[in-house]
């Protein structure tokens, strides 16, 4: 079965760049035709997808977020990340990374595999 897990460091100072991980296990971001997004939730709100990396390598950002977000892949570790840009306390959120068949957007029940979710805190 697939299997997400999120990593990267739990607190980011603003005006820097949030960087996270996804790792996958028992399939691959390659050769498996799925759409592997980063999502986030920050406290009391609810999700937003920030974007999204196709197994072909082709990407996908959401229009709010484009100009401060990449998204890249290392398919020999089964691996995608996140750089989110500039951040401000605004960007304090629970990351997710996710996996769908297409490119699920904020269309939740697309969605087949999620990761645990990672707590990042933009802060002084």
């Amino acid at each position: 079965q697939v299997h997400l897990q999120e990593s990267g460091p739990g607190l980011v100072k603003p005006s820097q760049t949030l960087s996270l991980t996804c790792t996958v296990s028992g399939g691959s971001i390659a050769s498996n035709t799925y759409y592997w997004s980063w999502i986030r939730q920050p406290p009391g709100k609810g999700l937003e997808w920030m974007g999204a990396i196709a197994y072909t390598g082709t990407t996908y950002y959401s229009p709010f977020l484009k100009s401060r977000t990449s998204i890249s892949r290392d398919t020999s570790n089964n691996q995608f990340s996140l750089q989110l840009s500039s951040v401000t306390p605004e960007d304090t959120a629970e990351y997710y990374c996710a996996g769908s068949r297409g490119l699920g957007g904020d269309n939740w029940s697309s969605y087949s595999y999620w990761g645990h979710g990672t707590q990042v805190t933009v802060s002084s």
